[in-house]
């Protein structure tokens, strides 16, 4: 929720009326002056408000109306020269009839509790809803074992991922040449968490993991204009949101302490007392620390879900992998986790810009005699290998609320429930229960 300013805030109407310059104040002066005294109160009253006046009649400095201009992180041309990233990323007016659908579209929101939350304080006794009164709840938390900071090597060229400074500043330089400082665009360690309130942690469940793309924060982006808490709410599985912060608001695709051996897993086993004391039962921390996951990668987030995948620790507990045109390389660690986790579906859903890297890891799968197939209809079963390409005129940018249907996080989550295997692993709560 954003603050009110407290510059703009009102002043309680009891205190103004008693404040020295105030209307009752003036009329308490007419009645007590003569008529010539009230002329002269009455005057000086007004004057400073036209100095005021005059003030505000100037001109803003230069100073004012300069525009941030630095950027953050590496750009997807440099590693994907074709097609241009503004082009699978519309400006804001070129993508409007999108937006304007989308609420146009959108279910009736419900009451969501949302609040930043500090959790070495909280207190899950005093600040927390009881079991049989809660409330839907999405939240940031910071967790040490989320993606950022990060102050290792990228495994592709094993040098070092903050390879410049300045007097204590570590920061970035990307192939381009532009620096991307530390301390602005990988130092944000929070998730965003979404408890939903119809989830029973008494009841099997599933822990939903969202990488998400290039040029994103986690409420503007993830939150607010993809609705992915939504998605997951609306989708009446019994499931939990975990959606770390990669490159804030910058064109980068690093994984961070996803790319070290078992960062993964570090990542869920950290977040299995956050979700227990966030649901309002820290009992339920062991309930977390086994369930299974579902990783939806959208856009750059194919580079997290990749080598989560390879290196994280614990593919077999992973039971979906849901990518949102994001085939953008590391086809050899999707392939392997196919032919490896025959129990688990694979989804990617693709525009005309991933295309040609679809195409490629599905004859890659074909080649190792795994079945593709290239329709959503019916349930996804477990060993289900799915490609769907996307129409033309759908846009990158709005992809996770729009692909081949609209909000496809949720209908991937429902295909997955109607299947008696998923079912078992994520059912959603009865309406008894509710």
């Amino acid at each position: 929720m954003v603050g009110v300013n407290p510059k703009f805030q009102i002043a309680d109407r009891a205190d103004l009326a008693f404040r020295p310059g105030t209307r009752r104040d003036a009329l308490s002066v007419r009645q007590t002056l003569p008529v010539r005294g009230r002329w002269v109160a009455m005057a000086a009253l007004f004057v400073p408000l036209s100095f005021v006046l005059v003030q505000c009649g100037k001109a803003p400095s230069a100073g004012m109306l300069a525009a941030n201009t630095q950027g953050a992180g590496d750009s997807f041309e440099e590693r994907f020269p074709k097609p241009q990233f503004k082009d699978r990323f519309p400006t804001a007016n070129e993508s409007l009839p999108q937006v304007q659908k989308q609420v146009a579209l959108a279910p009736p929101q419900r009451t969501v509790r949302t609040e930043s939350v500090r959790v070495a304080s909280l207190n899950p006794t005093l600040t927390l809803p009881k079991q049989t009164e809660r409330e839907e709840l999405t939240t940031l938390v910071s967790m040490k074992s989320s993606a950022f900071p990060y102050f290792g090597n990228n495994p592709r060229s094993e040098a070092p991922f903050l390879n410049i400074s300045s007097g204590d500043r570590k920061g970035r330089r990307a192939y381009n040449g532009k620096v991307y400082w530390q301390d602005e665009t990988y130092n944000d360690s929070r998730v965003l968490v979404h408890v939903p309130e119809t989830f029973d942690a008494r009841k099997p469940g599933v822990i939903v993991v969202f990488f998400h793309g290039n040029g994103a924060t986690l409420e503007r982006d993830v939150r607010d204009r993809q609705q992915v808490p939504q998605q997951i709410s609306d989708s009446g599985v019994n499931a939990v949101l975990l959606a770390p912060q990669l490159a804030v608001n910058a064109p980068d695709s690093s994984a961070g302490k996803f790319w070290q051996p078992g960062g993964f897993k570090r990542f869920i086993d950290e977040s299995a007392s956050h979700l227990a004391r966030l649901y309002g039962d820290p009992k339920s921390a062991q309930t977390f620390a086994n369930m299974p996951i579902v990783i939806v990668g959208y856009s750059g987030g194919f580079l997290p879900t990749a080598w989560s995948l390879e290196v994280g620790g614990i593919p077999n507990r992973v039971r979906g992998v849901f990518l949102l045109d994001a085939v953008y390389g590391e086809l050899d660690k999707f392939a392997s986790w196919i032919e490896k986790n025959r129990s688990g579906f694979f989804v990617s859903s693709y525009t005309r810009y991933t295309k040609p890297r679809d195409r490629e890891l599905i004859e890659m799968l074909r080649d190792k005699g795994i079945t593709v197939t290239e329709s959503m209809d019916g349930p996804l079963r477990p060993g289900s290998v799915v490609f769907v390409q996307t129409p033309a005129g759908i846009t990158h940018r709005d992809y996770v609320t729009q692909a081949w249907t609209e909000n496809p996080v949720r209908e991937v989550l429902v295909k997955m429930s109607e299947s008696p295997a998923f079912t078992r692993v994520a059912a959603a709560p009865s309406a008894a229960s509710r």
